[in-house]
């Protein structure tokens, strides 16, 4: 009798070719998983406002790079007031701030004035600027002194200790204007950089969207909690901006 030869069994395993596909597809997965994320945190974010069960006081900021606004309809969707954005140094000013105030107070918004500070210009400029621009009225709102450039952009050196006086006496100068103490809309670059948020006794105004700011080491009173909100108010996304309760 011929030997029985022995029967060799088949590995079972997978190719390496399949491995590859089955991580081509997980691959494909995860990126599409990822990419639905950030879209979907994209326009989140765009929609986002904070609640008003927790914040009932809410508006938005209004500059000349923001296009048409519906004050109407803004105050609809729950603006209860505006700060517009009306002088900027001695010599910058908002070429529809006279209308838009007009179009603000016919909606029923409550109405403020914002100034951005110049570190590179005396402070009587930007005061006479500022007066120029924002009537005596006891009904506006506070009015706001934006701090966001600092003097790296000046063309000659100013030490951050002119910087810091020449912002006292235009925070004083404009109190003296409107008869209301001056709220400090302070950006992240600027406090790190002057530190003034804590040597100055004044409310402050902090940005950032969808967090609540911490930044400048002492509560705020306005927070511009998303910087380009979508909304039928306007063609361009708002910043809105909340009081703390």
């Amino acid at each position: 009798m011929a030997a029985r030869k022995p029967i060799r069994h088949k590995r079972v395993g997978t190719s390496k070719t399949a491995c590859s596909g089955w991580a081509m597809k997980l691959g494909a997965l995860l990126l599409l998983a990822l990419t639905a994320a950030a879209g979907w945190f994209w326009w989140d974010t765009q929609n986002w406002r904070p609640d008003e069960a927790l914040f009932a006081e809410q508006g938005m900021l209004v500059g000349d790079s923001d296009g048409a606004v519906n004050f109407r309809t803004a105050r609809a969707l729950g603006a209860q007031f505006v700060y517009l954005e009306a002088s900027d140094g001695a010599e910058g000013q908002n070429a529809r701030f006279a209308n838009r105030f007009e179009a603000a107070r016919a909606a029923r918004m409550r109405v403020g004035a914002v100034h951005r500070f110049d570190p590179c210009v005396m402070a009587d400029g930007q005061s006479a600027n500022f007066v120029t621009m924002v009537p005596r009225d006891a009904d506006l709102l506070p009015p706001v002194l934006s701090l966001d450039t600092t003097g790296a952009s000046c063309e000659e050196r100013v030490s951050d200790a002119a910087i810091e006086s020449e912002v006292m006496t235009l925070v004083n100068q404009i109190e003296n204007h409107a008869g209301q103490s001056v709220i400090l809309k302070v950006s992240p670059a600027f406090e790190e950089q002057y530190g003034l948020a804590a040597r100055m006794d004044r409310n402050l105004w902090l940005t950032r969207t969808r967090f609540e700011p911490e930044y400048a080491g002492r509560p705020w009173l306005l927070w511009t909690a998303n910087t380009a909100l979508r909304s039928d108010a306007a063609d361009e996304p708002l910043r809105w901006v909340v009081v703390r309760p």
